[in-house]
């Protein structure tokens, strides 16, 4: 049976008899073992629990999204969002330090020129989703995800990179525990290049840096885009994959359509990187993000997110801060 397509999205009323046997598919899809059954009762508890709030949301027809059934489902949601985001905030004083030290690549001159639609995971510029797992490095898979972007489109070939590289040996952030994507971007620069994840594979957790791996990209600088402008950003995003910061509280059920949740705030705790944007055939404009849950999360690891919102920050504040580099 494939939960994934979630018996959560029909009206079915559960039973405690059905949701446990129900649970227990779910442990054998994603091979979750639990140490023992004590945790095994506590774990079907929240299950129950995020499952009838599954339910109750898709009940509602006035929505254009859904949510669905994925291997975090046995999780709270302080239990999630403490091991699966990692954003360190923005450090303003920083970031202006060094951006002011990074190449100019076009001048923000917002145009009226840009595709009605853009899907760089089309254009054979975006690798397949990753998945973090319980490490708070958001911040490396973005910076990653961008780099890897820039070297399709500047070298016309499509490599994974190293997030494992950044989460050790980028001290200035603070590994799984929570980093910033300028520093990220500034590591790069000055360790001139990372290397792909081939020689250098993600392990979940911090390692010993090793330094003799060699480089597979460099960049020379980085850009931002103009703050709390979603059409300087649409220019950014129709140029190359641009990684931006979000409040992602409310996504970690969210399994397909457009998110539009107004309350979904604008306080920045993870981010994504967006590869693209474009509108529904019911006219709702959207932006296209790759994350880094894996597959089984959203639209097979993407999430597309309302555009062009009534507030100046965009959904869920993506257009606060957008970065990109530069080769």
């Amino acid at each position: 049976m494939d939960l994934r397509i979630s018996q959560a999205t029909s009206r079915a009323t559960f039973h405690e008899s059905s949701v446990a046997d129900y649970h227990q598919q779910w442990m054998i899809q994603f091979s979750r073992v639990y140490s023992n059954e004590s945790e095994k009762q506590m774990r079907l508890k929240v299950f129950e629990k995020n499952l009838k709030f599954i339910e109750n949301f898709n009940n509602n027809e006035n929505h254009s999204y859904k949510l669905g059934v994925n291997e975090f489902t046995d999780l709270t949601q302080e239990e999630f969002l403490a091991t699966h985001t990692g954003l360190n905030g923005v450090n303003l004083t920083s970031l202006s330090e060094v951006v002011d030290k990074t190449m100019p690549s076009w001048n923000w001159n917002v145009s009226n020129v840009v595709a009605a639609s853009k899907d760089w995971t089309m254009e054979g510029a975006v690798t397949p989703v990753k998945a973090q797992g319980q490490c708070g490095g958001c911040w490396a898979f973005v910076a990653i995800a961008t780099v890897e972007a820039l070297t399709r489109i500047s070298r016309g070939k499509l490599m994974s990179l190293s997030e494992q590289q950044l989460i050790d040996c980028n001290k200035i952030n603070d590994g799984c525990s929570s980093g910033r994507v300028p520093e990220a971007y500034e590591y790069i620069i000055r360790n001139g290049g990372v290397t792909t994840d081939l020689q250098y594979p993600y392990q979940v957790k911090v390692g010993t840096c090793r330094s003799n791996t060699g480089s597979a990209m460099q960049i020379s600088g980085f850009q931002t885009v103009p703050e709390n402008n979603e059409r300087a950003l649409l220019e950014a995003v129709s140029r190359q994959p641009v990684a931006v910061l979000i409040n992602e509280r409310s996504f970690m059920h969210y399994s397909g359509g457009v998110f539009d949740a107004p309350d979904c705030g604008i306080s920045v705790s993870h981010a994504v990187t967006l590869v693209g944007y474009g509108t529904t055939k019911e006219g709702i404009k959207y932006w296209l993000a790759k994350n880094s849950w894996g597959t089984t999360w959203g639209e097979k690891g993407y999430i597309r997110l309302r555009r062009d919102v009534e507030w100046p920050e965009g959904m869920c504040g993506l257009a606060q801060w957008g970065f990109y580099p530069v080769a």
